[in-house]
């Protein structure tokens, strides 16, 4: 889906950056790029985004190399059937669902505030109730499936763009974005069985990229004027769902900003 909206912004005639841990689906994309001769409109930037140290690397060049950001969509997820702790003692779903988005969200926020305009377009699983944060023990330590991982990030997310909405003075929009199934994402690190069902699932009820991704570049041409929007698969959710609690969006914050300068000091 990434590469998709990429590709329909350079059709638009925006500047794009894309972040990826791939260096051929890299390749591969800036010649797509290339083919539309706009080559010199793209930058790959190659980055594992469950670490922090990339995520921050990454902030860190787009910072460098430009002034505004007009939006920034979040993409980042891969499906993990075994419990992995990363170096920075962050369960991995977490971290790449999750911790990579709050943080690209918050330090790249004075890119966004300089735009006319500014949007973030959160691709998740809003408009889902199950699941639910492990407020003890979000590595899941013990009670790892790659079910409840992605379940748990996914309602991070939510709670993510409840806080950021919140913040006063905010003139960013924050959209939460559930396209449903789609024919889409990287199926290798899951067993055999199940990417087989998976695929002849995705014959029989997924939607097409293109249609999934449709509603993304309407949110980056014309971001809602409220602070958050939830869409599910183009319906309008009401901001009272449970998995939107406002409480447990600052909950979260706080955790998360307890973890993050726990890493800091350690580095």
């Amino acid at each position: 889906m990434g590469r998709a909206v990429a590709l329909g912004r350079l059709d638009r005639g925006d500047r794009v950056v894309v972040i990826g841990s791939n260096a051929d689906k890299g390749r591969h994309l800036l010649a797509a790029a290339a083919e539309r001769d706009a080559d010199d409109r793209i930058e790959f930037i190659q980055a594992d985004l469950s670490r922090i140290a990339d995520v921050r690397g990454v902030i860190e060049r787009i910072r460098s190399r430009y002034e505004v950001v007009d939006a920034l969509c979040l993409f980042a997820n891969r499906q993990v059937p075994r419990r992995i702790v990363t170096d920075d003692g962050v369960e991995k779903t977490f971290a790449l669902y999750y911790l990579s988005r709050y943080l690209l969200s918050h330090e790249l926020a004075p890119l966004l505030r300089r735009s006319d305009s500014p949007v973030i377009v959160n691709v998740a699983g809003v408009g889902v109730t199950k699941g639910e944060i492990y407020w003890d023990d979000v590595t899941l330590a013990g009670r790892y499936n790659t079910i409840r991982a992605q379940l748990q990030a996914g309602r991070a997310n939510d709670l993510l763009g409840v806080a950021f909405a919140a913040q006063s003075d905010n003139p960013i929009r924050y959209v939460l974005y559930h396209p449903g199934f789609t024919k889409s994402g990287d199926l290798g690190p899951l067993p055999a069985p199940v990417r087989g069902l998976l695929r002849v699932a995705s014959l029989i009820a997924a939607r097409p990229v293109e249609e999934a991704v449709a509603p993304v570049h309407g949110f980056i041409d014309g971001p809602p004027g409220a602070p958050l929007t939830a869409i599910d698969r183009g319906r309008s959710l009401p901001l009272t769902l449970s998995s939107l609690d406002p409480d447990n969006a600052a909950r979260l914050a706080e955790l998360t900003a307890k973890l993050l300068a726990g890493r800091q000091s350690e580095g």
